[in-house]
């Protein structure tokens, strides 16, 4: 790792000397130095912090065997304690080490689908959404609805949503899978806990050279969008649907007035739906062998709980429970999220020790 970090540390001075070159900003290649720099800054600032506890802790231990009675204790004692903080730096450097995931800074599309549990389901999916959008609106991410199918009683049968904003993906790739809620519907007479469940997908914006699609593999069709009634719907075919013959997958687009702009949004989810799908098939069987304890792809996974008569969500990644569902529901994420980061930070530690 020493020797690694030493590697780093030449890099970055390397890039500081190239930048700081007269006309430096007149380079073809400034833009990509400058942020190459700004991501080894971190490391190598932690790196000559590591080595400086280093240096005085091993000045600490070596003046204490030429010191006696309190002094020496006193060094020993300063050395015991920069030892405890050394390997605490030691660990952050293994973090700051690991792999970083390319599409963690990008922008994401969110999608909720009802599922078993009929309006039941729909009214938590609808509840999703609401979650979702308030966690959004906490971390000044942008919130744009590409698709939204409602049903007569105020649920939502699917939901297309995309979130604009840096690390939008890392805060919200851990929801991907089953969220199953557990209460007793309004509709029920006899007290009776039903039990439903929605599905939520979480997918990295697809960039331009990412993703190529060939117009002869798509269609593209008009259609008068379609809502809950009275305002909602429109008059004119501004609804696009698109579909992707290779792949099968469709995507609709229904909720701007204008259609150019729902062509827009339209292609966006497509190229993020075929980038997740590209990116899925080509970890293939790596991506088997080293799943993580928190995978951020599999769908068909149960991934939490929320169990409205105990207050209670639990996320079944990691067994953590938390007692306060009124206020997860409002967009109070964090605790969970960061709870769910870090499992999967240990994870890759404990992958790169092995």
């Amino acid at each position: 790792m020493l020797k690694r970090l030493k590697d780093v540390e030449r890099r970055y001075e390397a890039l500081s000397q190239a930048l700081s070159e007269p006309d430096a900003y007149r380079r073809a290649d400034f833009a990509a130095l400058s942020k190459e720099r700004s991501e080894l800054e971190e490391i190598v600032t932690a790196y000559r912090e590591y080595e400086r506890t280093n240096a005085d802790m091993g000045a600490a231990f070596s003046e204490a065997e030429h010191e006696t009675g309190e002094l020496r204790d006193l060094l020993f004692e300063e050395g015991y304690r920069l030892k405890e903080e050394l390997a605490e730096k030691e660990t952050a450097l293994k973090i700051l080490l690991l792999p970083k995931d390319r599409d963690d800074e990008r922008s994401c599309t969110l999608e909720i689908r009802a599922g078993a549990g009929g309006e039941e389901a729909a009214l938590f999916a609808y509840e999703l959404y609401r979650m979702y959008q308030a966690y959004c609106e906490k971390h000044r991410l942008g919130w744009e609805v590409a698709d939204l199918s409602e049903t007569e009683l105020g649920g939502i049968k699917e939901a297309v949503v995309m979130i604009t904003g840096k690390d939008a993906y890392r805060r919200l790739k851990y929801e991907s899978g089953v969220h199953r809620v557990q209460r007793v519907p309004e509709t029920e007479s006899q007290g009776r806990i039903h039990t439903s469940t929605c599905t939520v997908a979480v997918l990295p914006e697809a960039e331009e050279v990412d993703v190529k699609i060939d117009e002869k593999d798509i269609r593209v069709d008009l259609y008068r969008s379609s809502g809950a009634g009275g305002q909602k719907v429109n008059k004119t075919e501004t609804a696009i649907r698109i579909t992707h013959f290779p792949t099968g997958i469709v995507v609709t687009c229904q909720d701007e007035r204008s259609q150019l702009k729902n062509k827009e949004k339209a292609f966006r989810v497509l190229k993020a739906r075929l980038y997740d799908l590209y990116k899925t098939r080509a970890a293939g069987e790596e991506a088997a062998n080293r799943k993580s304890l928190v995978g951020t792809g599999d769908r068909s996974e149960r991934i939490r709980t929320y169990n409205f008569p105990q207050s209670r969500i639990t996320d079944h990644r990691i067994g953590l429970s938390v007692f306060d569902l009124e206020g997860f529901l409002s967009g109070n994420l964090d605790e969970m999220i960061d709870a769910l980061a870090r499992a999967d930070t240990e994870r890759k530690l404990s992958a790169e020790d092995e």
